[in-house]
């Protein structure tokens, strides 16, 4: 499930210079000051990467990380949200590693108790992954955990300093069969996905993204089989300026079956996402 985060950290904030990621893809001030970002698009990518930046504490072998990376990764959504029209995010790690879109404090993360909090120690069938020491936990939190969201943070504000509105696009794909851990079990999953919130996602932003997706012949689902979208704390429930809706594509849309391999209709599903981004971007001109 994802969930509203970005967490404040003041010891973050005095430290963050001395712990650049190398797993970032993308930096924040040289990148975000050089970019003309009238009416772009803030697109979170936070699932994307196959990355393991260290195996301390991993109790299964490499096969066994490989499996679970495979079933666990957006693949190929940085490309498929890919536009030099806006400003990506992405998490240049695995989500295996440490998982942007999970809440620090685990008594606030539903899933920690299944072992698949911020950092996973379990696999999706509930196999033991991996042992995490706190001081590992910090140090992964510090290092590419906290610079992930402060980069998310920095994008939002200087779009609102620019233009008096941030839009937040948190892009993903989904299985067709619903995952173990999944909360959902139901079947017949849809082509996309929207995930939405009542205060930073506005209706005519639902109303469209419905319609779109229909007259494009794709069933849709609203905040199913997965619900929420990204937003930083700091505006999260405070400031209509951010509006965030989640995207999710369904991985037999683009996928090989049974692999992770493009199939041949994966150029038509990325002209799809691409207009679905310019629909955005009218909207926010409205």
């Amino acid at each position: 499930m994802l969930l509203f985060l970005l967490l404040e950290n003041q010891k973050f904030k005095q430290l963050c210079c001395y712990f650049p990621s190398p797993y970032i893809h993308y930096g924040v001030s040289d990148y975000l000051c050089n970019m003309d970002i009238k009416n772009k698009l803030i697109l979170h990518i936070p699932h994307s990467s196959i990355e393991i930046p260290n195996f301390t504490g991993f109790l299964v072998d490499q096969k066994r990380i490989n499996r679970e990376i495979d079933l666990l990764t957006d693949w190929f959504t940085d490309d498929l949200f890919e536009s030099k029209k806006d400003i990506p995010i992405k998490a240049g790690f695995s989500r295996v590693f440490c998982d942007v879109e999970r809440f620090v404090n685990d008594n606030l993360e539903p899933m920690a108790k299944v072992g698949m909090g911020v950092l996973y120690e379990t696999c999706d069938d509930r196999t033991h992954l991996r042992v995490v020491t706190p001081a590992e936990r910090e140090q992964i939190l510090l290092q590419y955990y906290h610079p992930h969201h402060k980069m998310l943070l920095d994008a939002v504000d200087r779009q609102l300093d620019k233009t008096g509105s941030a839009i937040i696009v948190d892009c993903h794909s989904f299985t067709q069969t619903p995952m173990k851990r999944d909360q959902c079990q139901l079947p017949d999953r849809p082509d996309f996905n929207i995930g939405t919130d009542m205060f930073h996602t506005p209706q005519k932003v639902v109303d469209a993204a419905t319609e779109f997706f229909k007259q494009g012949g794709f069933t849709l689902g609203k905040d199913w089989p997965y619900q929420g979208t990204m937003v930083p704390l700091k505006y999260y429930q405070k400031d209509r300026r951010v509006t965030s809706i989640m995207l999710e594509v369904n991985r037999r849309l683009y996928l090989v079956e049974g692999k992770s391999a493009k199939s041949d209709r994966y150029d038509h599903v990325k002209t799809v996402i691409d207009q679905f981004l310019d629909l955005l971007r009218t909207l926010s001109l409205a």
